[in-house]
């Protein structure tokens, strides 16, 4: 048995914020309760009164109890874009190390892309990173491509991918140029009620992806990579959403006029959501110029006008989810010359600090609307049985301080490739929590 005393519960699928007392067996929850009640557990006897007097003597026995007094219990965190580079790109990251970041940042469940080699486009490869994924501690899953080997000519059999484990479809890394095939990936993903997860960079009109064509571009002597190209393709896709009646997902979202667009439709009534990334949220194009290689990703980091956008939408619910979009490399991939650097960063260290630190600390969101977008949002957009803290529900939780300020010196990743790193950060996590387990504890 486990329990979790005296924490400030914040569930946004619940609206519930409070301190409650939790109390779980064999990884479901089985009691949320004000510390005033006395509950009695059916199984173990278990008291509040004589829980008391075990936290007093510090005799646990076969109940395990985690005072939380002071910090916050949340849902575990809820990423549906990260890049564990497992198999095929191992030097990076792989599933092993990639669950270590994630419970290190208070996450308990991730969707892997499908960007590795082999991709994602067979049952054999979900079937394996999705068995591997279970022997982590956290719940990992993956995505199926949509188009066979991310080639953007052939569709995946969706119905396989799906039969092995497949809870998204995306193509991430490589938009999907041609308007018919995509108009029948939705089709056939609206069919199986399966959401289509979208990069959306038109390669036409980049000359240097990951740098934005601006200034600062320009006082590196490159061209870079206009903002047209995310939102010509955002237009595209919320058409054929709205004519398909199909479910999709803008990932990354980098523009103000992408933020406009998908705000309009989804008042429209068009199945369109986005995800905004830490990143995003809290750097602009002028971070190239100090972090080089470290602040360039696809899509790349943009104006402020384009920061204060992608705020703004995470506020009003037109961006429903926050994702990391977690992407490892080596450090001598990262230390090649600008043109030559991969785009990305990692980011599931740091995804909750920053949000404490760019949207709850200066008052844009509450703390229980940066918890949403980092919980139920994302799960309940793919399905996912995670996010939310309920009775009967599986016992996942990040514990944490919010105030509580820490150093990101070292990573648990296999890389690096933050411009966060050597950052004072708020919201110390101290412990994450997968189905009961302690996945992760502060030291």
């Amino acid at each position: 048995m486990l329990v979790i005393k005296g924490g400030y519960l914040i569930d946004p699928n619940s609206k519930t914020e409070g301190v409650r007392d939790i109390y779980v067996r064999d990884g479901i929850i089985t009691k949320i309760a004000e510390p005033s009640e006395d509950v009695q557990d059916s199984v173990s006897g278990t008291t509040n009164e004589n829980l008391r007097a075990v936290l007093e003597t510090g005799d646990e026995g076969e109940c395990r109890i985690i005072d939380a007094t002071g910090k916050v219990v949340a849902p575990g965190l809820v990423d549906g874009h990260v890049h564990f580079r497992d198999p095929g790109f191992t030097y990076k990251e792989d599933i092993e190390t990639g669950a270590k970041a994630a419970a290190r940042g208070g996450f308990t469940t991730v969707v892997m892309m499908g960007n590795t080699q082999p991709h994602m486009d067979n049952s054999a490869t979900i079937l394996d990173v999705c068995k591997r994924g279970a022997a982590t501690g956290i719940r990992v899953f993956a995505c199926g491509n949509v188009t066979r080997d991310m080639a953007g000519q052939e569709l995946v059999d969706m119905d396989e991918l799906i039969a092995a484990g497949a809870v998204l479809f995306t193509d991430d890394g490589k938009p999907i140029t041609d308007e018919k095939l995509m108009e029948r990936a939705c089709v056939e993903a609206a069919k199986r009620n399966r959401v289509i997860s979208l990069h959306e960079e038109d390669p036409k009109y980049i000359t240097d992806n990951g740098i934005n064509a601006g200034e600062v571009a320009k006082k590196l002597g490159i061209v870079g990579s206009p903002r047209d190209a995310e939102i010509s393709m955002v237009k595209r896709d919320i058409e054929i959403a709205r004519s398909t009646g199909a479910e999709i997902v803008v990932q990354h979202i980098s523009a103000a006029q992408s933020v406009n667009l998908i705000r309009e439709a989804r008042k429209e009534g068009v199945k369109v959501h986005a995800e905004a990334t830490p990143h995003h949220f809290t750097l602009t194009q002028d971070a190239v110029l100090k972090f080089g290689s470290l602040a360039k990703m696809n899509p790349p980091l943009r104006l402020e006008s384009d920061r204060m956008a992608i705020i703004e939408g995470l506020k009003d619910g037109t961006i429903d989810m926050i994702a990391t979009d977690h992407a490892p490399h080596s450090r001598d991939e990262k230390k090649k010359e600008l043109r030559l650097a991969p785009s990305g960063i990692t980011g599931l260290e740091t995804s909750l600090a920053l949000g404490i630190r760019e949207l709850v600390k200066p008052g844009r969101l509450s703390l229980m609307e940066l918890i949403e977008r980092m919980t139920i949002g994302p799960a309940s957009v793919y399905g996912l049985d995670a996010g939310c803290i309920k009775e009967g529900g599986n016992a996942d939780f990040v514990v944490f301080d919010p105030d509580e300020e820490w150093d990101f010196v070292a990573s648990v990743s296999k890389s690096s490739n933050t411009p966060f790193l050597g950052q004072r950060m708020p919201g110390k996590i101290a412990y994450t929590i997968c189905a009961g387990n302690v996945v992760y504890k502060k030291l």
